[in-house]
């Protein structure tokens, strides 16, 4: 028997049966089992609460990494880090990774560890879960894909970095490693999230190969003296010219989304569509600043793109293209964001957009996106509607470019976590803590208000919601769970 959830949204009311946004076998139901929630990036859960009430918190601890050839402890989770959530026997269970090295099963009610699995470094990226329905043995039908930083204790130029590997969802014990090569990117780590299409997995790892590959365990063989999966095909993300402008430092940090019969993915300045008819790339679109940022698909089958402020005299921010024309005429809108330096980073967006479509299934409402930049500052816009009082400047500051209708704009202090929206509520994270917001249309006016919010938790991850719960990991060491 299919569950509906009826969603409660101002005017109307949007009724989707549970298979709509999980896969169901026997008693374990994937709710949540990639980042933002499915291929198109959009989804981020359901019922949203009023409030930010503490209901239970975990301390993830921390672990040792090399950065730029110097030993940095890191504490709790960060960018993107966001949950996975599944349902057995009735009952919420979350999948979270952590800088202490360790992959975790939690009881999503109490926050109860049920298993822990240790990888070789801090665990950054989101994991994708898969069900395979033909395991060898019934607990290796649920397979977690999850990548890491290379190893803290392993020398960067190893033969054998096994940086990506997948894990049994239902005992925690590994079922295959992946080495992840050495190329000219400086990077062996894997921040992505798979994407699936049946028995077949598309990632694109941070050492700039995109990699095709089935996660099942019984195809997988020896390989560099590590059992690894059966890999279909490797398409290198970058070129010659890449080298010249970045040097060693480019890298695949984003997840790949499907576009009809196209994988968009992001990659150092550029992004590509990879075809899954003609199992080759046919589209490839230079923005030359640095994408972070996961695409999103929209509901009329473009992309959303955020991108970071380097290497370029504009600014960052976010991108709408349409990959089925010519990469010179792709660009429908740029909205960019004030430079401003935080940490690392002088501009622009760091974390992946947020969009409504998933819960305006009847396109009753405006098509809303939300996102945060570096500049401080949560933005609203108005994805299908242009500002028609100006034009803005292209990152290199060569080209004008129409720019999206602006409907908010809010500070919530710089951060790079990446914003959710769940029917009417907005929940944004950033530097400074988390923050609830709910909004309505009323007379065609935009209007929004701050529920709740709840300062001084630093925050990077990407939270997710289930019946009134958030679920959102911090740096300062603690897994949260929030809501009613």
């Amino acid at each position: 028997m299919k569950i509906k959830y009826i969603l409660f949204f101002s005017s109307f009311i949007l009724i989707i049966s549970q298979t709509s946004f999980s896969q169901k076998s026997d008693s374990i139901s994937l709710i949540v089992s990639t980042f933002r929630g499915n291929e198109k990036r959009n989804f981020y859960g359901n019922n949203a609460p009023d409030k930010l009430n503490p209901i239970w918190k975990f301390n993830l601890g921390s672990g040792r990494s090399i950065v730029k050839d110097m030993p940095k402890v890191w504490a709790g989770a960060g960018w993107t880090g966001q949950p996975l959530l599944v349902i057995e026997n009735g009952k919420p269970y979350i999948i979270q990774g952590a800088y202490d090295y360790s992959l975790r099963k939690f009881n999503a009610e109490t926050g109860k560890v049920i298993w822990n699995y240790k990888f070789d470094d801090i665990i950054k990226g989101t994991g994708t879960i898969w069900e395979n329905p033909n395991p060898d043995k019934p607990e290796n039908r649920f397979v977690i894909m999850q990548g890491s930083r290379y190893g803290a204790r392993n020398d960067w130029e190893a033969k054998v970095i096994p940086s990506y590997r997948g894990i049994s969802l239902i005992t925690g014990k590994e079922l295959w490693r992946l080495n992840v090569r050495q190329t000219y990117s400086y990077s062996r780590d894997v921040d992505g999230s798979s994407m699936m299409l049946n028995d077949t997995a598309y990632i694109g790892l941070e050492n700039g190969i995109f990699t095709v590959f089935n996660p099942d365990n019984k195809f997988a063989r020896i390989k560099d003296s590590i059992f690894q999966p059966l890999v279909f095909k490797e398409q290198l993300l970058y070129n010659d010219s890449d080298i010249l402008l970045h040097g060693r430092n480019f890298v695949t940090e984003s997840s790949p989304a499907l576009d009809g019969n196209k994988i968009i993915v992001a990659a150092c300045s550029r992004i590509y569509a990879y075809n899954i008819i003609s199992k080759k790339l046919d589209w490839n679109f230079y923005i030359g600043t640095d994408i972070d940022g996961t695409p999103v698909v929209t509901r009329d089958n473009k992309v959303l793109v955020t991108l970071e402020r380097q290497y370029v005299e504009g600014k960052g921010g976010v991108m709408k293209l349409d990959p089925l024309k010519p990469e010179k005429d792709a660009v429908d809108w740029f909205f960019p964001t004030e430079n401003r330096i935080f940490g690392e980073w002088e501009g622009g967006i760091i974390g992946t957009i947020a969009v409504n479509d998933f819960y305006n299934q009847n396109d009753s409402l405006p098509a809303i996106s939300a996102f945060a930049a570096i500049d401080g500052n949560l933005y609203v816009i108005d994805c299908n509607t242009i500002d028609k009082t100006k034009k803005v400047l292209s990152p290199d500051k060569k080209k004008e470019y129409p720019t999206p209708q602006l409907l908010y704009k809010f500070n919530i202090g710089p951060g790079i976590s990446s914003p959710i929206i769940v029917d009417n509520k907005i929940i944004a994270c950033s530097s400074s803590g988390i923050f609830l917001f709910e909004y309505h249309w009323e007379n065609n006016k935009f209007i929004i208000k701050i529920l709740d919010k709840i300062l001084g938790i630093p925050i990077e991850a990407s939270p997710i919601v289930w019946n009134k719960k958030v679920y959102i990991a911090s740096r300062n060491g603690f897994l949260y769970c929030f809501g009613e």
